[in-house]
């Protein structure tokens, strides 16, 4: 797996898992603050592609992650 498809793939998870976490309605609900959680990866989703910089991708790279094409 590439840096950039694991960014990917984790802010998916990280908004999915906020979701339930944050959401009245669902069977895993903890407390509704964790919707402030899915507000800042879809922030940093829309910085990234407007930027074409990534914190998280650049620390992958630096972890030894190969990058993507």
């Amino acid at each position: 797996m590439t840096s950039w498809q694991f960014v990917r793939v984790f802010a998916g998870v990280a908004i999915l898992l906020s979701l339930a976490l944050g959401l009245p309605r669902s069977p895993i609900f903890v407390n509704e603050w964790w919707l402030a959680f899915t507000v800042f990866v879809g922030l940093n989703l829309l910085q990234s592609g407007l930027t074409k910089w990534c914190f998280l991708e650049t620390l992958l790279r630096k972890l030894g992650m190969r990058p993507g094409a």
